[in-house]
């Protein structure tokens, strides 16, 4: 009790701590917009947010004779939070700070809860999300699901990518080529590459063209090799593997959007063990299994839970070899992590 009684006091400073830098940084913002505004502003103009730092982002311009400049900005206090991916509409000011007028609307907004579970967008604008998983850390089902339920949830088209394809030995190739089957036989895109080798790269350049990507999976799984051979000059952080877990260490700390040179942009996001879906419904999560979606509503009863019930559609499915194994046990993993009122 009084270790309990002890954390808390502790938990309350921190939240003490942090709501006053948090006040602080923004009387120095609310400064430092007064001394902006009360100066020479450029015209309104349109932006991309290619990243974000707390209460700034850096904007890169897209109209006249400043496009393609990145300018450190502002936000008026009436803005809501930005992402790496919204559009803007700005005003450039002195020495390469400007001042962000109005957020554009989002075409898509790529969302996860955070530590106390509010839901908070981490990519905006994204037509395409890159689900990458690798040899090592060894990829399981479970979490490239929920990658694809979120997916399904935000209207983003997935791409599964097998990353360090060269890990590939006679000990894992079994297992993984069983994984792989499953995506395939449900007619999901997916590639297999190595960073390293440059092996299926091109392929992956050509996937990439014309869209809005962000790279999403385990620490350790290359995300950051893949930016940089993808993008020669660019040299993001490269992780290695903890020796002692097996996982993937945190590389990357803010996401930042990049652009291909042959078209389209990357937005790369901090790497993300577990992909939380508290934010959906079970109804979002049966959704996201897209092989349920003929099956779905023709159980005998209304409220089955596809678990024992007769005369349930999915056990039917199931059955008859449908819906693999594979799929189902993933499925009734993401609804047993789920609050049971939405179970």
């Amino acid at each position: 009790m009084a270790k309990r009684q002890l954390n808390r006091r502790q938990s309350w400073r921190i939240e003490k701590i942090q709501e006053e830098r948090a006040s602080r940084a923004a009387r120095r913002e609310s400064r430092a917009l007064e001394e902006l505004e009360g100066g020479d502003l450029g015209p309104e103009q349109t932006g991309l947010v290619i990243a974000h730092f707390g209460v700034q982002v850096e904007v890169e311009a897209q109209q006249g004779e400043q496009a393609g400049e990145v300018f450190r900005c502002h936000l008026r206090a009436n803005l809501p939070a930005l992402v790496t991916g919204d559009r803007v509409v700005w005003r450039p000011g002195n020495q390469g700070i400007g001042v962000i007028v109005a957020q554009l609307p989002r075409q898509t907004e790529l969302c996860r809860p955070d530590t106390r579970g509010q839901l908070k967008p981490v990519a905006a604008n994204v037509d395409l999300i890159v689900i990458v998983f690798a040899p090592l850390p060894e990829p399981h089902a479970n979490l490239i699901d929920r990658y694809l339920v979120a997916a399904e949830h935000a209207g983003i088209m997935p791409l599964l990518l097998l990353n360090k394809a060269d890990l590939v030995d006679e000990q894992n190739e079994k297992a993984l080529n069983a994984l792989l089957g499953v995506y395939r036989s449900l007619g999901y895109p997916l590639l297999e590459v190595s960073a390293r080798d440059g092996d299926g790269m091109d392929s992956l350049r050509a996937r990439l063209d014309g869209h809005v990507s962000v790279f999403v999976g385990q620490s350790g799984v290359g995300k950051s090799s893949l930016v940089n051979s993808l993008l020669p000059g660019v040299e993001t952080r490269v992780g290695s593997l903890s020796e002692m877990t097996g996982k993937g260490t945190h590389t990357t700390t803010t996401a930042r959007l990049f652009h291909f040179p042959g078209g389209g942009e990357l937005i790369d996001s901090p790497g993300i063990r577990e992909f939380g879906l508290m934010h959906v419904s079970r109804a979002d999560v049966e959704a996201g299994f897209i092989e349920f979606r003929d099956v779905l509503g023709h159980c005998r009863f209304r409220d089955c839970k596809h678990d024992r019930e007769p005369g349930c559609a999915l056990l039917k499915a199931l059955d008859e070899g449908r819906i693999q194994p594979q799929r189902m046990a993933s499925y009734r993993h993401i609804l047993s992590s789920m609050p049971e009122a939405d179970y």
